[in-house]
């Protein structure tokens, strides 16, 4: 390594060398092509591998279909029954768990991931890095390493099992050991090759640790102690099931016990006899089982035949150490906390924060459920439509269809492993901050989904192990079924951060440098402004029409009632609204008027198709689409005068649902709550908007929406607040508490009459925020879904490090107390 400098820094500068010169050729030849692609090119073999199985405590695999497959399973073997309750795989919820996950993690990297098991009695720290070399992606190694608890017996017996599969053919085969027996001495070989991946090796290290031995009078071969393989074939939609498949070969050796005749007093320890035969050799899976008493390490080494030299655990060792001190700079960077969250508690609860976060993408593959029957009970133009739409989905007229691919971050590992199109937006907006090409690549992921018309599944449950964790009566999409188009925010950010890096007021890439390991990657389409306008001339049109099927779809009724509206056209209601759900929205249990009906229009709708105008005549004026920006503008002037003439109560003082009465004359049902504030929150109200007074007035009402823990799903005095699910019927959510947090930063730093209410509004909730969150994660381990709003405390699904991590960016937004920050501190936190 040249003047000792780390080997992926070296490699980050070779690859910002490369694209300079590329950007030099394409500028002599105006061909920006080359530079496109290059750009692609390098951005998929830096993010080809990663643990992108989020729904496994540790899997590995590349972002490609029927590929290589790796996860990791352990648990304690002292007694018959432990395999049952104490086995690890996929995250599960209250799995007895002090709390787990990232430390820190880049997906152009890796990362440090940590694993509280306090029922099995250990902690496990598992390492992730990438090794760039060759083609293919380059290589990657993990170490994994378990530490009995301080009240664990010191002999206690650990089985660790890697749980690896190729799917869609190719060739895998476990080289034999040292002897019959097991690997007593030898390193774990795994040989293999693919049509994707070429060739390549994995080793699994003999490691540190006492594996146990026994002096019962066992029959070989088992009784060894040691690192055993055992090789199977299987068909490849069993593949994933990694537990079951361990559990069945697990079972011989009980069958072994009751076959010679051993009962519970004289039989062998548990430990040995789930200690598998050693049956290495060919096979689509591969079973490495070690079993440990007391602590243990050992590595993962993956290496593409393509590189110039196998990967091995002096390079992991390195990476490992330069990946964990790469991330503490830039993280520091790219989140700079402001008061009055600068302590270090609060760095660590970010970077953990963010971690799981970005930690938390995964690429998904399979088949869709989706009902394409379009049957007229789906119009919803009856009464009691929603008792018509349930008998025709009763009628069962799904049909599976893909294989799509998806890479995405997700809500929750232990409960929601898949992508949420509505939560997607809201887990993109820290990761912008941090990887913007990253960012991209994932945008442009889920625009590959959208079917001819504009459709976007809103919930993406791709192939058999993602339904595995899903019901039933959710895994069939509808293509009339909309949801919170959240990805436009993500694109608006991109476009600002786009005009800033045209207008050189973002770092140049050589000064990054010293911030990121691969700068060239990570902030390709900023530093080389003609990439990213590329990608976003090529998003425009699959934008243009997800926005025109919202308008043509989910259309409200203004002209069949007594309605009065500067335009008959702009105005919305969800499809898919029962009597006590409307799901589509996103806001599932939250009070709707009663009875549903086909004359409703939904206020939080029609806003959010005005922030999908607003962010096209963004995008379309930085993509030169003059006349693109004058269309969609027009629109935007209609949403926003008919979110006056359709929701606005001045008896209220807030926005709410409209529907019509016994004599189909228009009729305002409010509810004070989220749905109340949703002109506000989309940026649809300028500073001096009259209709400002009262939805501040609400937001800070303390008897209303504002509490010690955040701003509450649903007003204290509405007579529906915390009944029923109470879902979204009096919980502090994050994702609208930061929506709020935004706005009212935009008017504290903008000349206008409500200013000064605005900052001290700002300046509460920001910290109310960040410290309810901060509390139950130190408490827990945890991120939650929600919080409830009287305690603070954490509730319904554990591991909920999607929306809530947004705290993220809430520490790095201006200090407002006493009148500093203002537009230019804003900036400074954008850089």
């Amino acid at each position: 390594m040249a003047q000792g400098r780390p080997l992926s820094l070296l490699l980050a500068l070779l690859g910002l060398q490369a694209l300079l010169g590329l950007r030099m050729a394409a500028a002599a030849t105006g061909d920006e092509s080359i530079l496109n692609s290059e750009v692609g090119r390098q951005n998929n073999e830096s993010l080809l591998w990663g643990p992108y199985r989020p729904n496994l405590y540790f899997g590995v695999r590349p972002r490609i279909p029927k590929s290589l497959m790796t996860g990791l399973m352990w648990g304690k073997v002292e007694t018959y029954t432990d395999l049952q309750n104490y086995v690890r795989y996929t995250c599960e919820q209250n799995e007895g768990m002090k709390g787990y996950g990232w430390d820190e993690y880049d997906t152009r990297q890796g990362g440090i991931q940590s694993i509280h098991d306090k029922e099995n009695g250990l902690d496990l720290t598992i390492s992730f890095v990438k090794v760039p070399g060759g083609t293919h992606g380059g290589g990657w190694a993990a170490r994994i390493k378990g530490e009995l608890n301080e009240d664990t017996p010191r002999d206690q017996k650990t089985m660790v099992v890697l749980y690896v599969t190729q799917e869609g053919g190719g060739e895998l085969e476990a080289l034999a050991g040292d002897s019959d027996k097991g690997y007593e001495d030898d390193d774990v070989t795994l040989r293999g090759a693919s049509d994707a991946l070429g060739g390549y090796k994995l080793v699994v290290t003999k490691g540190q640790g006492t594996q146990p031995k026994s002096d019962h009078p066992l029959s070989e071969p088992r009784g060894a102690g040691q690192t055993v393989v055992q090789s199977l074939t299987y068909p490849d939609d069993v593949l994933w099931q990694g537990k079951p498949v361990l559990f069945k070969q697990l079972k011989e050796g009980v069958d072994w016990l009751v076959e010679n005749g051993f009962d519970t007093e004289n039989a062998p320890p548990a430990w040995q006899v789930y200690q598998l035969a050693n049956r290495p050799g060919a096979g689509n899976v591969q079973i490495v089982e070690k079993i440990y008493e007391g602590n243990f390490e050992f590595d993962v080494l993956f290496s593409s035949a393509s590189a110039d030299a196998e990967v091995t655990s002096a390079d992991l060792t390195r990476e490992i150490k330069d990946t964990t001190e790469s991330f503490a700079e830039r993280f520091s960077s790219v989140f700079s906390f402001k008061a009055p969250f600068t302590a270090a508690k609060y760095d660590k609860f970010g970077r953990s924060m963010f971690s799981n976060l970005i930690g938390g993408i995964g690429y998904f593959y399979g088949e869709s459920l989706v009902d394409r029957s379009y049957a007229p009970e789906y119009d919803e133009e009856n009464e009691g439509f929603w008792e018509e739409t349930a008998a025709a989905r009763a009628r069962r007229q799904e049909a599976p269809e893909g294989p799509y691919e998806l890479f995405t971050s997700i809500p929750s590992r232990p409960f929601f492993p898949r992508g949420f199109l509505w939560d997607e937006g809201f887990h993109l907006l820290p990761i912008a901050d941090w990887d913007i090409d990253l960012t991209l690549e994932i945008v442009k992921s889920w625009f590959n989904l959208m079917d001819e018309d504009g459709w976007i599944g809103r919930e993406q449950i791709l192939g058999a192990e993602a339904r595995s964790k899903v019901p039933q009566e959710f895994q069939t999409q509808y293509p009339h079924y909309a949801n919170p188009p959240t990805l436009f925010l993500v694109v608006d950010a991109f476009v600002e951060k786009l005009q800033r890096a045209a207008n050189g007021t973002l770092p140049a890439a050589r000064e990054r440098l010293s911030q990121s390991p691969s700068p060239s990657l990570s902030t390709a389409s900023l530093d080389n402004p003609e990439v990213g306008l590329e990608s976003l001339r090529r998003l425009y049109p699959l934008l243009r029409r997800q926005f025109d099927w919202f308008r043509k779809t989910q259309a409200g009724d203004i002209k069949s009632y007594d309605r009065t509206a500067y335009s008959t056209k702009e105005a919305y209601r969800w499809r898919g609204r029962t009597v006590t759900h409307c799901l589509t929205s996103g806001l599932d249990d939250y009070p709707r008027p009663q009875p549903p009906h086909p004359g409703e229009l939904h206020v939080d709708l029609l806003s959010w198709v005005g922030m999908m105008a607003k962010s096209l005549v963004n995008i379309a004026k930085v993509a030169d689409l003059p006349e693109e920006a004058h269309e969609v503008a027009k629109v935007l002037d209609a949403v926003e005068h008919n979110l006056d003439d359709l929701h606005w109560s001045a008896t209220d003082g807030c926005y709410c649902d409209a529907t019509v009465d016994d004599f189909e004359e228009n009729k305002l049902v409010c509810h004070k709550g989220y749905i109340s504030l949703f002109p506000f929150l989309t940026g649809l109200l300028r500073p001096d908007s009259p209709r400002l007074e009262g939805i501040l007035r609400l937001l800070g009402d303390e008897d209303e929406l504002f509490s010690p823990h955040g701003l509450r799903s649903l007003s204290k005095k509405d007579e529906f607040y915390g009944t029923a699910e109470n879902y979204w019927r009096s919980p502090v959510w994050i994702n609208i508490n930061y929506m709020a947090i935004v706005q009212l930063h935009n008017l504290a730093t903008q000349d206008g009459p409500h200013r000064e209410t605005a900052r001290d509004l700002y300046t509460r909730l920001r910290r109310n925020v960040v410290d309810t969150v901060y509390a139950s994660w130190a408490d827990t381990g945890f991120a939650w879904e929600q919080y409830n709003p009287e305690t603070g405390q954490g509730q319904r699904t554990q591991h909920f490090t999607g929306w809530t991590s947004l705290v993220v960016k809430i520490m790095a937004m201006d200090d407002l107390e006493g009148g500093g920050g203002g537009a230019a501190a804003h900036a400074r936190d954008e850089l």
